[in-house]
């Protein structure tokens, strides 16, 4: 019985672990993890905070843990793969060198400039008396980011001056040093993945996203409000131009920089009239793409891991035929306010599975804890009946002064079809 540990407790390391203990032979350990994810087989949650890193590499020493997975940009931020490498620990991920793309926007723009990758056109500040004057007479709409890591929340879609202003304030009041004002990009948005060895890589379905709370794309920006994939608008010659245009200079790049990637790589992208341009780059799955990509792979995940990692160029079998669309219940107030301790809905329809986020267990009983808790997917040969599926679980089960969710995941594709 091989070993494996996943680090990280939300959603994404939710499926995660259940994809990975998906073979018999595997037993999978997730630190912090989740109280739900010991109702899983072959799973098993261990009290150790995914910062904690010399615990983490005990616990993988003591249980002979025969490849650690890392599912949140945090720790690999921070150099969890260093510690792990520098202890001849197995781990998949990057290391912090690398965690680069994702921890510095204006890292990953100095590589995409490097690599002939498209991107927007930015300037970067550290003095917010000149980042508001620039942002005061640039033509809107703008994007305001955050240099550093924001759990997701630390891009602003400005459509006047105003807002450009005012998002440049709420950034450096939040504590950014460094902030970019990009020229806004209009196209279609979409998530390219890959598994990923140096040069050697792994593509996965595309997915969308949608980063807006509620429907019709309005209120704030979330962690991810739901997810569907594949995207039938995004076919197979725009992924191929994504991979030869993006995925394989990039890492191209990092390996002459001599910062070899290795892990999961995302790439946000957006379809434009002058082509494919990325938006962003992150150093790990998605949350919520991952529930609607892994449960399509009828590959072994860890025997795709484990062989990349041996320098091989596995392939990688997909479902083909069906959609997967998942929607995320979150915590009535968020992202403003998150009220905790909330019930759990049960769900009774057959037809939709759950993955579980923010819970945990009180006395005896399980309840929310943090702003996403959970999110309900389903699968059908079109879109349409995956939607449809979803929304009437979420309507016959949850209990909408507890909790809020979205009706219209997959819009982009439904309006289109």
């Amino acid at each position: 019985m091989e070993n494996w540990l996943v680090v990280g407790g939300c959603g994404r390391e939710y499926v995660l672990a259940q994809t990975l203990a998906k073979s018999p032979n595997r037993r999978v350990y997730a630190a912090p993890g989740n109280v739900m994810m010991n109702k899983l087989p072959r799973v098993e949650s261990v009290a150790i905070g995914e910062m904690d890193f010399p615990e983490l590499a005990k616990f993988a020493s003591d249980h002979q843990v025969h490849c650690t997975v890392v599912g949140p940009e945090d720790p690999l931020s921070a150099g969890i793969v260093d510690y792990f490498e520098a202890r001849d620990l197995p781990i998949f991920g990057p290391n912090k060198q690398a965690a680069q793309l994702e921890s510095s926007k204006t890292f990953a723009k100095r590589m995409m400039q490097r690599s002939g990758i498209l991107t927007a056109d930015y300037r970067e500040f550290t003095d917010v008396t000149v980042a508001l004057s620039y942002a005061h007479v640039q033509q809107p709409p703008l994007v305001i980011k955050a240099d550093g890591l924001a759990a997701g929340k630390g891009v602003i879609i400005a459509k006047s001056s105003l807002e450009a202003i005012d998002a440049v304030e709420k950034l450096t009041a939040n504590g950014s040093k460094k902030i970019l004002i990009e020229d806004y990009l209009a196209g279609e948005e979409f998530s390219l993945f890959a598994m990923v060895n140096g040069t050697t890589f792994v593509t996965m379905p595309i997915a969308q996203d949608h980063k807006r709370l509620l429907d019709g794309d309005l209120g704030p920006n979330t962690g991810g409000m739901g997810a569907y994939s594949p995207v039938p608008h995004v076919d197979a010659k725009v992924k191929q131009a994504a991979v030869d245009e993006i995925i394989k200079p990039i890492l191209t790049s990092m390996a002459n920089a001599g910062m070899p990637f290795s892990g999961f790589l995302y790439a946000g992208l957006i379809n434009t009239p002058k082509g494919i341009k990325v938006i962003e780059f992150n150093v790990r799955m998605g949350d919520p793409e991952t529930q609607v990509v892994l449960p399509q792979l009828k590959s072994d995940l860890g025997e795709l891991i484990l062989q990349l990692k041996q320098g091989k160029h596995p392939t990688a079998e997909w479902q083909s035929g069906e959609f997967y669309l998942g929607t995320v219940v979150a915590s009535r107030d968020y992202p403003r306010n998150v009220v905790n301790d909330r019930e759990l809905p049960v769900f009774s329809d057959a037809h939709v599975k759950v993955s579980y986020a923010g819970v945990r267990q009180l006395d005896n009983r399980i309840v929310s804890h943090g702003g996403r808790v959970l999110m309900v997917t389903a699968s059908a040969a079109n879109l349409e009946t995956a939607q449809a599926r979803v929304n009437a679980a979420l309507d016959a089960d949850v209990d909408q002064n507890d909790y809020t969710f979205r009706h219209d995941i997959g819009f982009r594709a439904l309006d289109q079809s």
